[in-house]
């Protein structure tokens, strides 16, 4: 990388790393490609982290585990990096592969395209058993912040606890991964699948003064962003909601163009518009 790239990841790292110790909560949406990263970059959004989820639906794939692999993760992050002068960091799905040293590599590739920031979730992929044992798991975070620290910016890595959304429902071993997690020197902490405010409020104490992440999306989720900060979370991830909000859009405007009707138009961006969002 030139200088002149490493000094603008090595600010837009900086930045990154303050927004999360900054007080209070701050939203970062999940845009899918260049294009969702044009827009959201014009409403005055401070950071972004991609979608595995958002990308496969682009390629027109379901997502899923290994269904999308490292290159393609990484090539669609540069396109948004190259899109925003604001920090991007990525979903890294389990970090491509099972050892600690893909998961190492994963980061120093990631690094490598830009990127200030990453999360590495122990979910296996394999839906017999889906999440990696205990002590593999803390390996992994741990080789994964080894190459995170050996950057020469701060590169913010996120861990995740995946137990939620694979159906073993035990909050305590979710913590006890953590808490472990934030001992390896994970900079952020993240449990998809937490719903209810008492469940947020005892990661959020379990890991403290580690940041934690809580994604929304999912519907019946009635939190407000207002009860989450006084619930002491940093950090405000969509996942694939933007993504599936816009692939709604499109389908309902299809369905209705395949009934002979057209009125969607009047609900969509002007042509002058985008031209000039995408212009910038």
């Amino acid at each position: 990388m030139s200088s002149a790239i490493n000094n603008s990841q090595y600010q837009k790292a900086e930045v990154f790393k303050a927004l999360q110790g900054r007080d209070g909560l701050f939203i970062i949406p999940n845009p899918w490609d260049a294009g969702s990263a044009k827009i959201l970059t014009g409403l005055g959004f401070e950071a972004f982290t991609t979608t595995s989820a958002g990308l496969a639906y682009v390629l027109g794939r379901p997502d899923g585990h290994a269904l999308i692999n490292r290159d393609e993760t990484l090539d669609n992050a540069r396109a948004i990096i190259n899109a925003t002068h604001l920090p991007v960091a990525a979903d890294l799905e389990n970090g491509f592969g099972d050892t600690p040293e893909i998961c190492a590599e994963t980061i120093l590739a990631a690094a490598g395209v830009g990127l200030v920031g990453g999360s590495i979730e122990d979910a296996t992929g394999n839906d017999r058993d889906p999440i990696y044992n205990f002590e593999l798991s803390v390996v992994r975070v741990k080789a994964a912040v080894e190459a995170a620290r050996s950057l020469p910016f701060h590169f913010m890595l996120t861990a995740r606890a995946e137990n939620m959304i694979h159906g073993k429902i035990d909050l305590q071993d979710t913590i006890k991964r953590l808490v472990a997690y934030a001992d390896a020197g994970a900079d952020v902490l993240f449990a998809p699948g937490l719903k209810t405010r008492e469940q947020i409020r005892e990661v959020v104490k379990a890991v403290a003064p580690k940041p934690v992440n809580i994604v929304l999306g999912a519907a019946g989720f009635d939190i407000s962003f207002n009860e989450l900060a006084d619930l002491g979370v940093k950090r405000v991830s969509l996942g694939s909601a933007l993504a599936r909000a816009a692939l709604g859009a499109f389908q309902r405007a299809a369905v209705e163009l395949s009934q002979g009707s057209y009125g969607f138009v009047n609900d969509a961006v002007p042509y002058s518009e985008l031209n000039k969002i995408f212009g910038k």
